[in-house]
């Protein structure tokens, strides 16, 4: 069994070689990774190296005379390139990176001498070049494999443990060339037997660190891919506290005016009641402020004492009507801060104003599917009469606060299901502006 080529073990380990070289080119077509294609060459050359032994004996005198030692040397720089890649000489030890460049040439120039020492003196002549060199690559790959010894990492021990697995089983195969084949006669053992399983085991152990080092690649792609999300959070955040603190101050700057017309107008009680509620809603803003989202209870409460203040500012006040869907949890309901302040505001400031009589503004909360649907009606002169009147003071109204909520919105839903419109519900007996607002009930993660 051991000493006859064509016998199952010799046919499954040949198999097993064909079977690893078509996988790791594989995946080197797949990855462009040059590790796997030098791996994929070395198994390869052993591959057509043990090839020759169960080929037509006439075809392999004539055709492996030539190749035999060559498609070795040839292997064995496959061998030495696939080493440089897998253990990362050339950042983790320079000097042995270049020292095994070295090496990768001379086996190079040996696979070219061998067929011309062939073709000009003969076979013996590539056995004794052989016997020659193999024994000085044997003392070159242990001291080698003493220095990739301590490069730091799992990846190198394995390495040389592979490496020396095959080393060491195939010169006691080479042994025949020194001390002749008697023994292995007598044991009945095909000389040869040993480079096999040297190649077969060698083969394993590094297919198994191949295997350890796609999935180190796949977890450090996984880690950046989580790097890479808190980062675009973190982008996200930046960018939702830029549009909040854009919105905030001109807020504060319109309450401040208020207190100090009331000041000016003597109107003390008043400017006193005012500051009370004001420095009520100060306290609450910047409560929420240092959040991204609040609870949608807590900014209808923000809102109520926003509108509280605002009615002290119009003339005659005006009515603020909220209706909320009963079947909404609003605590569950994650929304910005003052995310529907500066629309109420355009609605007060820019359509109740200027109307005669009863104002008011309705705000509706309804649920539809999994959206939340928010409407602010009001019954001032219309968004398109009141963009006639002061165009470019609603534009730039429009861009410090409701262009601000709107992206604020959009930004924190990743822009998925967000609609925002505002239309005028002006017709020949009443006027009036709607502004909806539909958002998703929960936000993604």
């Amino acid at each position: 069994m051991l000493f006859d080529f064509h016998s199952e073990i010799f046919s499954w380990i040949r198999g097993g070689l064909l079977v690893l070289f078509i996988y790791h080119l594989l995946i080197y077509f797949q990855n462009g990774r040059k590790l796997y294609l030098y791996y994929s060459l070395f198994l390869l050359g052993l591959f057509i190296y043990f090839l020759r032994d169960v080929i037509d004996p006439i075809l392999s005198k004539k055709v492996f005379s030539y190749l035999n030692f060559s498609i070795q040397f040839l292997s064995y720089a496959a061998f030495t390139m696939f080493a440089r890649k897998l253990l990362e000489t050339k950042e983790k030890a320079i000097f042995w990176d270049r020292v095994l460049g070295f090496e990768t040439l001379i086996l190079l120039g040996l696979s070219f001498l061998f067929p011309i020492l062939q073709f000009f003196f003969g076979y013996e002549y590539q056995t004794k070049l052989f016997l020659i060199t193999s024994p000085i690559l044997s003392i070159f790959t242990l001291v080698m494999m003493y220095f990739l010894w301590k490069i730091p990492g799992a990846t190198s021990k394995y390495f040389v443990i592979g490496t020396l697995v095959y080393a060491i089983l195939a010169n006691i195969s080479f042994a025949g060339f020194f001390i002749g084949q008697e023994m292995f006669i007598k044991y009945k053992v095909e000389p040869m037997f040993f480079v096999y399983i040297g190649a077969i085991l060698q083969s394993l152990i590094y297919a198994s660190i191949l295997g350890h080092s796609i999935k180190k690649i796949e977890q450090k792609s996984k880690n950046a891919e989580v790097r890479l999300a808190f980062k675009y959070k973190e982008l996200e955040e930046l960018k939702m506290t830029a549009l909040q603190s854009q919105m905030n101050p001109h807020f504060l700057f319109n309450s401040l005016n208020s207190i100090n017309n009331f000041i000016l107008k003597s109107d003390i009680e008043k400017a006193s009641d005012y500051i009370t509620k004001f420095s009520r809603l100060i306290r609450v803003i910047l409560k929420s402020s240092s959040s991204l989202t609040v609870p949608f209870s807590e900014e209808l409460g923000i809102l109520s004492l926003y509108v509280k203040l605002e009615q002290m500012r119009i003339n005659g006040g005006f009515e603020y009507i909220v209706s909320i869907d009963e079947s909404i949890n609003l605590e569950e309901i994650k929304v910005p801060p003052l995310f529907l302040q500066p629309f109420i505001e355009n609605s007060i400031w820019h359509g109740l104003t200027h109307v005669e009589g009863e104002k008011r503004i309705y705000l509706t909360v309804n649920k539809q599917g999994d959206d939340i649907i928010c409407e602010i009606i009001d019954n001032g002169i219309g968004i398109n009469k009141a963009r006639e009147e002061a165009h470019k003071k609603i534009n730039r109204r429009k861009f410090f606060g409701t262009q601000a909520t709107e992206n604020r919105i959009r930004l924190l839903y990743k822009k998925s299901n967000v609609k925002i419109s505002v239309t005028d519900i002006s017709d020949k007996t009443s006027t009036g502006t709607k502004v909806q607002i539909i958002f998703p009930r929960i936000i993604k993660k």
